[in-house]
């Protein structure tokens, strides 16, 4: 496997089954994909079809029953519990369809939060927050709670929290999958922004309008990748 340090995400016939007391499920079977840096690949499929539980093991939320992940050149099999920790907070930036906000904290201390694990002195952290916020336009809302935006408000925030790090890679799962039609275009707007700045996203959605917005698009049916797509290049110019 010579090339597994080429790709930013490299997986190789990656296995999950959840077993239940009567029950195993077979969320991933044999799964094969590779997302080079700077590319903005959607995960589409209908809803169980494995695309979430994909999406946590390139988080590293998760681990496969079977088969090999490389993220970012480390083998993530060979990685303790605090590694894959330092990695999460470092390299990976998440942007949930929930939002997962915390409610009791501001805008400005809810995208801070991360960069304060880090130990990262408080003129850095400002700056980041600062530079995050004014990237997706909530400077202006940064001293007030979650409860005070709107859904599309909120979604934004979170992506400001995910870009604060300066990870390697967004993870984005159903982003738009809260919001109405004018906020989810709104906010798929801004990720096309991103991966022209630079940004390599990878984006779970079951929204066939949404999957078009990624250069490369990969379909998952049962836990299996079925078909690919590359977007049209006007569509991604």
């Amino acid at each position: 496997m010579t090339d597994s340090k080429d790709a930013l995400i490299n997986i190789e016939d990656i296995h999950k089954v959840f077993v239940t007391e009567e029950v195993e499920t077979h969320a991933l079977s044999g799964v094969h994909l590779k997302i080079q840096k700077g590319e903005y690949v959607s995960i589409a499929g209908p809803s169980g079809c494995g695309k979430s539980t994909l999406l946590s093991i390139m988080g590293l939320l998760d681990s496969p029953t079977k088969g090999d992940y490389w993220l970012n050149g480390s083998p993530a099999a060979e990685l303790s519990a605090s590694q894959r920790a330092r990695i999460r907070n470092r390299e990976v930036g998440f942007i949930f369809q929930s939002f997962n906000l915390i409610g009791d904290l501001t805008v400005y201390e809810n995208v801070e939060l991360p960069l304060t694990y880090r130990r990262m002195p408080k003129a850095e952290r400002k700056q980041r927050v600062q530079t995050a916020l004014e990237r997706v336009a909530m400077a202006h809302r940064m001293k007030h709670y979650p409860s005070q935006l709107s859904g599309g408000q909120q979604q934004r925030v979170a992506v400001a929290r995910a870009l604060a790090g300066t990870p390697a890679i967004l993870l984005a799962d159903e982003p738009t999958g809260n919001l109405d039609s004018a906020n989810g275009k709104a906010v798929m707007d801004l990720l096309a922004e991103l991966h022209q700045e630079g940004a390599t996203i990878c984006m779970v959605t079951h929204d066939e309008r949404y999957a078009h917005y990624a250069q490369r698009t990969v379909y998952l049916f049962d836990g299996r990748i079925v078909d690919e797509e590359q977007a049209a290049k006007e569509q991604i110019a």
